[in-house]
């Protein structure tokens, strides 16, 4: 599936999640995108964006993900949205992790794609 609109981009990376979809969230992304999985630590390249990804979905428990703003400037967008993962993980920990990712997509000859955040 390809995202015309910008605004489409975070709802479709946060369905991805729900659906454990490691591949399709992935490719939300360009392949020299960054992810901070946390303050202070930033993973570069696909590999190393699938994995943080990966431990994600490894708690085991569904995203909600709510976006706030999207602003657009030709084939730049800023896509602001908070999340929250709440619940028992697959570990049977208490889990309740919150926050704000912030993405910067740009629309290509493919799709929009996410240049990376959060």
């Amino acid at each position: 599936m390809k995202i015309a609109d910008a605004a489409e981009l975070h709802t479709t990376w946060a369905a991805r999640f729900n659906a454990k979809d490691l591949d399709g969230m992935v490719a939300l992304a360009e392949t020299d995108s960054v992810f901070v999985p946390q303050p202070g630590v930033v993973v570069a390249g696909e590999a190393a964006v699938r994995g943080a990804e990966q431990q994600f979905l490894n708690i085991g428990l569904p995203i909600t993900l709510k976006v706030r703003r999207v602003i657009v400037s030709g084939d730049i967008a800023l896509l602001i949205s908070d999340w929250t993962l709440t619940g028992k993980a697959t570990d049977g920990s208490d889990v309740d992790m919150s926050g704000t990712t912030a993405d910067v997509a740009r629309r290509g000859s493919e799709a929009t794609k996410s240049r990376r955040q959060r």
